[in-house]
């Protein structure tokens, strides 16, 4: 590969670390061609992009991305695929979904949002986090609940005292 050709892969990664908040690096040694291909079809139906490219390339395009990677650098050795995605738990679910055939591919490392998950044992974990919409609802609708009692109290007792704290001890 000549200097410009690197420089090229180098720009377009930095440029992909730039524009997304999660990256996944995952071991796709040792899964044959066939299964690859089946990998990648499955990738592309939950808006994942792979790309492959050599451990120095990426590790370059991560330090010229100005992101702080931290321990993920150090996830770079053997057969790296990245995995990008706006759905940050999207890779982990389909890597989950892919392995029920096998043991591969191999979640070497993942960057969240400036949070770095190091090893395969993270896999469950990530494909179970939350967003930060659906912790919001969760958050509303928690506030909501103690408000909702009071109105339906107050709405059911015609609005005495008395039927007010009634209806709210028998809620409780």
């Amino acid at each position: 590969m000549k200097r410009e050709e690197k420089n090229a892969v180098i720009a377009e990664l930095t440029e992909k670390f730039n524009s997304v908040n999660s990256l996944y690096i995952a071991d796709t040694s040792s899964i044959g061609a066939i299964d690859t291909n089946h990998f990648r079809r499955e990738l592309y139906k939950n808006g994942i992009t792979m790309l492959i490219a050599k451990n120095t390339l990426i590790l370059k395009a991560m330090r010229d991305s100005g992101k702080d990677f931290g321990e993920l650098e150090g996830a770079l050795k053997g057969t790296s695929a990245l995995l990008f995605s706006e759905n940050f738990k999207a890779p982990a679910q389909a890597i989950l979904k892919f392995r029920k055939k096998g043991d591969k591919p191999k979640l070497k490392g993942a960057y969240i949002d400036s949070a770095v998950f190091i090893g395969d044992n993270q896999l469950e974990a990530l494909s179970q986090l939350k967003s930060k919409e659906d912790l919001v609802g969760e958050i509303i609708g928690m506030l909501q609940s103690p408000a909702q009692n009071v109105i339906s109290a107050l709405q059911s007792s015609g609005g005495t005292i008395a039927g007010i704290v009634k209806t709210l001890s028998e809620k409780n």
